[in-house]
């Protein structure tokens, strides 16, 4: 039994050293544009039947509970929190924040798409419109050498206003992906998410239908990690990493108590 309440405290170990480390991420994210904290989540482990409910006792009375002892507990993954960020002022035509649900998407240079919240993007030298990491918006936007004032609307559609002519001309629109699941996107770093099968395939168009958020120029989502929970996780779980120590030490000192009385 007591081997048995040892392995029991290291399952509790480790699950609160990850959920420790889940904690950190966060924490360290905290002020990166688009970030969706994590959360870590757990299972038990199997159960022992030692005595199964209803069965007879030695006194042919029936077991009304039974006994079961549990094997601890497991990771079983770690989700995203797709709730919104706070949309913050920057004043920068090019920075986009999306307001509800979406994705803005990125061409990697393999050819394949990538999802993303952050929308801090910019300009080549030939005006193409990029992400931070240097990644082409798709549908891609390419702005005219010369052009004097770049708009975008709530819907997607980017203008700009060329040179020697009044009114501004349309360029193009952004379009945004949707999921059915956006818990089971795959984070890869830098900000990118990629499709899975957990998350389903994406529904793409324009901003502000069918379910998808408006895109807001101006703005950018700030991490929606609120820093006063994450502290508190924070010392919920040192102190079930202590409690399992103490359990270790304590089952220990059982295991020495018993060798020195044989």
């Amino acid at each position: 039994m007591s081997n048995a309440a040892l392995h029991v405290a290291r399952t509790g170990l480790d699950a609160q050293n990850t959920k420790m480390r889940v904690i950190a991420n966060n924490l360290a994210n905290v002020n990166t544009t688009g970030f969706k904290r994590d959360r870590a989540d757990f299972e038990t482990l199997a159960y022992q039947q030692m005595i199964a409910a209803g069965s007879a006792s030695d006194s042919e009375n029936k077991y009304a509970t039974g006994l079961s002892l549990g094997s601890g507990v497991a990771l079983t993954g770690t989700s995203k929190i797709d709730t919104q960020g706070t949309l913050n002022t920057t004043g920068n035509t090019l920075d986009m924040a999306i307001e509800g649900a979406g994705y803005f998407q990125l061409q990697k240079p393999d050819g394949t798409i990538a999802y993303s919240r952050a929308g801090n993007f910019s300009l080549t030298a030939e005006g193409t419109v990029v992400s931070a990491e240097g990644l082409p918006l798709i549908p891609q936007i390419q702005v005219p050498q010369g052009a004097t004032a770049v708009s975008i609307g709530n819907d997607g559609t980017v203008s700009a206003t060329l040179q020697g002519e009044a009114a501004a001309t349309e360029l193009g629109r952004i379009e945004t992906a949707s999921f059915a699941n956006p818990a089971g996107l795959q984070s890869i770093g830098a900000n990118l998410l990629t499709e899975t099968a957990a998350s389903g395939t994406p529904q793409v168009g324009a901003p502000g239908l069918e379910g998808r958020g408006s895109v807001r120029s101006g703005m950018l989502e700030g991490s929606n990690v609120n820093v006063v929970e994450e502290l508190v996780d924070m010392i919920e779980t040192q102190r079930a990493y202590e409690v399992n120590s103490k359990m270790i030490k304590a089952t220990d000192e059982m295991l020495q108590y018993v060798n020195q009385q044989l």
